[in-house]
């Protein structure tokens, strides 16, 4: 429990009547009797409009710099919140930061798998890692958290707050180019996590990091998979002697899997224990999720970037039947995006049977090309049909270039949503959280 009546490493009232917390939000929605709340600036408005909206819903305390029941009063609350995520960390033995062009999420989910650790949801934001630090630092359990930039200097304030013991760099790619400049940029920025600490590159990263220790599959890697096979089924292969089977999975997985065991090979953890509970992660939605049936659908439609399409697209390749893709816009390419999305509708040719683009650079993204989500929609359900495999990946929500120019990114959320209906409907078979997954 969260007592602001303990030590505190900040400067503050406490309201008498300030009690423990579960745990801390910046959402106002999420305030309960549980869970305290944190009153911080926004881009728009200040948390404090809506701390007497969690008082009334039962908040255990707020922190603000408002004098108001429940109170634990500090100058500025973001950096009070700072100041006891720092406090809260350092109590922790083992904190693994991972960042990355692609794979973050999926490589968080078997790192702490492995490790059997604490693990960051998928919001990411410092506000959010903070609370996370708080609620865990001092659990004794390791910790993982994913490290997410868009800016240059944002990593060296991420490492600031988290310190992590273990760095960890899963890819280099494409991404975030707006702000970023130049994919040397993006592995200048990401790379910032290795400095001075232990580092772990995976093996397409290695390049950019030389003599940083690597994890993955091939010759001179310094933590290796042997004997890697991907099948429709998932992914097997053996490490330290140790095997390892991830069912519905993709080499991407695998390469995380291989990351964890090394971790835990590290941290002292029995590699068969590890290797067990790796057999049982499920990722979060969107993040190359299998769903198997009467036509298989590949649900990868969070976010997108070059290099994580490829990989997906190369994923699809491995499965039998008729391969289909359906690609939208990538988010924060800069001036080269309309050739880096020609590059990777190239790829899609390639490795798929039928190829979709929606959105902006649709009909260089697919072959079938359409301007909007309903179109598209109109226009795959028609087509697919039994034994198909369908792979739905795209940029999602908006982005702002630095001239404050809106991106849209386009929600293909809803064609997966859309083709696991059509396939139930007909066959009764459940959809979405019910099926297997990765």
């Amino acid at each position: 429990m969260l007592d602001p009546h303990a030590a505190l490493p900040f400067a503050a009232h406490v309201h008498p009547d300030a009690r423990p917390a579960a745990r801390l939000t910046w959402d106002s929605r999420e305030a309960s009797p549980e869970v305290a709340f944190v009153a911080l600036p926004g881009e728009k408005m200040h948390g404090n409009r809506f701390v007497e909206a969690a008082l009334a819903a039962g908040a255990p305390f707020v922190l603000t710099n408002l004098d108001v029941e429940r109170a634990v009063r500090a100058p500025d609350a973001r950096e009070a919140l700072f100041a006891w995520a720092r406090a809260e960390r350092a109590k922790n033995p083992l904190v693994v930061g991972i960042t990355g062009s692609v794979g973050k999420t999926t490589a968080k989910s078997y790192a702490a798998a492995a490790l059997g650790a604490h693990f960051m949801p998928v919001y990411n934001t410092m506000p959010a890692i903070a609370c996370f630090l708080i609620e865990f630092g001092g659990s004794g359990v390791p910790l993982v958290v994913e490290m997410g930039i868009d800016r240059v200097g944002e990593m060296a304030e991420l490492v600031d707050l988290v310190r992590p013991d273990v760095g960890v760099v899963t890819s280099v790619g494409a991404a975030h180019l707006e702000q970023l400049g130049s994919v040397e940029g993006v592995a200048r920025e990401k790379g910032v996590i290795l400095e001075g600490r232990r580092g772990l590159v995976g093996t397409q990263a290695a390049p950019f990091y030389p003599g940083t220790d690597t994890y993955g599959f091939g010759e001179g890697v310094t933590f290796s998979g042997e004997g890697l096979t991907v099948t429709p089924e998932g992914a097997h292969f053996t490490f330290r002697g140790v095997p390892v089977t991830l069912p519905l999975a993709s080499r991407v997985q695998a390469e995380a899997a291989v990351l964890g065991l090394a971790l835990a090979l590290e941290a002292g953890v029995p590699l068969a224990k590890a290797a067990a509970r790796l057999s049982q992660v499920q990722v979060p939605g969107g993040r190359y999720r299998v769903h198997p049936g009467r036509f298989t659908v590949i649900d990868d439609a969070y976010n997108a970037s070059p290099l994580a399409v490829t990989a997906a697209l190369d994923a699809l390749a491995a499965f039998p039947g008729r391969r289909i893709s359906v690609l939208g816009r990538m988010l924060e390419l800069g001036e080269t995006e309309r050739d880096l999305h020609a590059q990777v509708g190239a790829h899609a040719r390639e490795r798929a049977d039928l190829t979709y683009g929606v959105g902006a650079f649709a009909a260089e993204l697919g072959e079938r090309a359409y301007r909007t989500v309903p179109e598209l929609l109109e226009g795959l359900l028609a087509e697919v049909r039994d034994g198909d495999v369908v792979l739905v990946k795209a940029s999602r929500g908006i982005s702002w270039t630095p001239d404050r120019r809106a991106q849209e990114g386009v929600g293909l959320d809803v064609v997966v949503e859309a083709l696991l209906r059509e396939r139930s409907a007909v066959s009764g078979q459940p959809s979405g959280q019910e099926e297997a997954q990765t």
